[in-house]
């Protein structure tokens, strides 16, 4: 008789690649687990319910983060940062000079991407702001935008894997450390900068590759009129993202607002309070709240505006919002069917002990899963209730467990069609039509970084 999680999880996969909504994807999975797990209909919409409580603290901190960045692209921060660049390189004129702003704008798109996820938590809103007016300087610098599609997606997912504030602290705490303890781990005095420190690594060299070898030589791209004048600063609507993200992003940068030094420093105030909210109270949710008290209290965000541009926030990060939500509630029909550890053991008994070929594998379907529902969020309560038991059952100390269920959720986010670490770089990049989705973003990601992740996710695995 087949496994009920095993049948499960295939359901869900087989649907994702089918291209059936990842939400439907997971309701469908579950009830099929549920079902052949011999719980009913009624117990598996029961546990199902169960543990969409779990992902409901999480959604919300998500809706806020929305909020929060559609409110500091109203105060015109952004916009500020791009005409600052645009006129640099336009007072430049020594061959040295404008290489020099190159290496400058490289390393501001990574510190943009990584800020993103904690200092200024507005997760992927920055690029169809920031990108755009800067195309027209990219152009003149012959950049590879699949390079630029690299360093966004770099610092992206590299910083929520790492780094346990922001959005790292969402997925590294209330995620997979509250999965990897429920599914049997004891995990108090786990440090999960050292648990993913080799796989961080990985990133790290993939990106290297991508800047020095595989995208160094220059690219030309045709200077069209739309680009000419979203560097002249204006802003342009958004017709390269694909299909689901196009108008929220579109709105976020039609919302907008010309730049003044008031607004700017009272977006810094808001950015500031934000950081040292969620950095004492240990809350992403109270730290955008703070932040977009501010916004309104200062009257940047008017009383009369509020409600758009909250709306705007909650359409912006909502998809992301359900799908963990509805992850949750898969993971909870796959406990509830009590046939995890006949699936252990039977995993235990195929790979005869052998640790090296058990986290290979561990890793490679974790990349399946989330290259499927394109969110490493709502991966790992997918595949925490079995990895845990499995990695203890082997042997794998707790930092190795943590290592690789930490990476197999990771794997595959950036290089998923479906995720927003390509669906973010292709919103900026894609405005002029000289940018693919897949042949630009989602391959050079998938290249760099999971290959990469890979590997050094299995060393973590067996020297931890």
């Amino acid at each position: 008789m087949i496994n009920a999680v095993l049948l499960a999880v295939v359901v869900m996969l087989g649907l994702s690649v089918a291209r059936v909504h990842v939400v439907l994807s997971l309701l469908i999975g579950a009830m099929v687990g549920g079902l052949v797990g011999g719980l009913g209909v009624d117990a598996t919409l029961a546990a199902f319910q169960e543990g969409i409580k779990n992902g409901a603290q999480i959604a919300l901190s998500y809706a806020l983060l929305g909020a929060f960045a559609v409110a500091i692209a109203h105060s015109g921060l952004p916009q500020s940062l791009s005409n600052g660049v645009i006129n640099r390189i336009n007072n430049q004129q020594t061959g040295s000079s404008i290489s020099s702003i190159k290496w400058l704008l490289f390393l501001g798109l990574v510190l943009m991407s990584v800020f993103s996820q904690n200092l200024i938590p507005i997760h992927i809103a920055f690029i169809p702001l920031i990108i755009p007016p800067l195309l027209g300087v990219f152009n003149r610098l012959q950049v590879d935008r699949r390079l630029l599609a690299c360093l966004m997606s770099f610092g992206l997912v590299t910083t929520y894997m790492f780094i346990p504030y922001g959005f790292g602290e969402i997925y590294l705490d209330q995620i997979m450390l509250k999965n990897v303890g429920e599914a049997g781990l004891n995990v108090e005095n786990i440090s999960v900068m050292h648990a993913m420190a080799i796989p961080a690594l990985g990133m790290l060299t993939g990106l290297l590759i991508a800047v020095f070898f595989s995208y160094r030589k220059p690219r030309s791209y045709a200077m069209t009129a739309d680009v000419t004048a979203m560097t002249n600063n204006s802003i342009s609507a958004n017709n390269g993202v694909p299909s689901g993200h196009q108008d929220t992003l579109t709105n976020v940068a039609a919302n907008a607002i010309v730049p003044s030094r008031g607004k700017t420093l009272v977006a810094l105030l808001a950015i500031i309070t934000a950081f040292v909210v969620q950095l004492y109270t240990e809350s992403l949710l109270l730290g955008s709240l703070f932040g977009f008290g501010i916004f309104m209290a200062t009257g940047v965000v008017k009383w009369n505006e509020a409600d758009s541009v909250f709306n705007d926030g909650i359409k912006l990060m909502a998809m992301i919002g359900f799908i963990m939500i509805t992850a949750q509630g898969f993971a909870e029909v796959m406990k509830a069917t009590d046939q995890i550890a006949p699936l252990v053991d039977g995993a235990t008994s195929l790979f005869a002990g052998n640790k090296g070929i058990a986290a290979f594998i561990m890793l490679l379907i974790g990349l399946v899963v989330t290259m499927g529902i394109g969110s490493s969020f709502s991966t790992i309560p997918i595949i925490a209730a079995i990895y845990v038991p499995l990695c203890i059952s082997l042997g794998f100390s707790p930092l190795a467990t943590v290592a690789i269920v930490g990476t197999a959720g990771a794997l595959g986010d950036a290089g998923s069609p479906a995720s927003d670490s390509t669906l973010g770089p292709t919103s900026g990049l894609s405005v002029d039509g000289q940018h693919d989705h897949i042949k630009d973003s989602v391959i050079p990601t998938f290249l760099h970084f999971n290959i990469p992740l890979l590997i050094f996710g299995w060393i973590a695995a067996m020297v931890l």
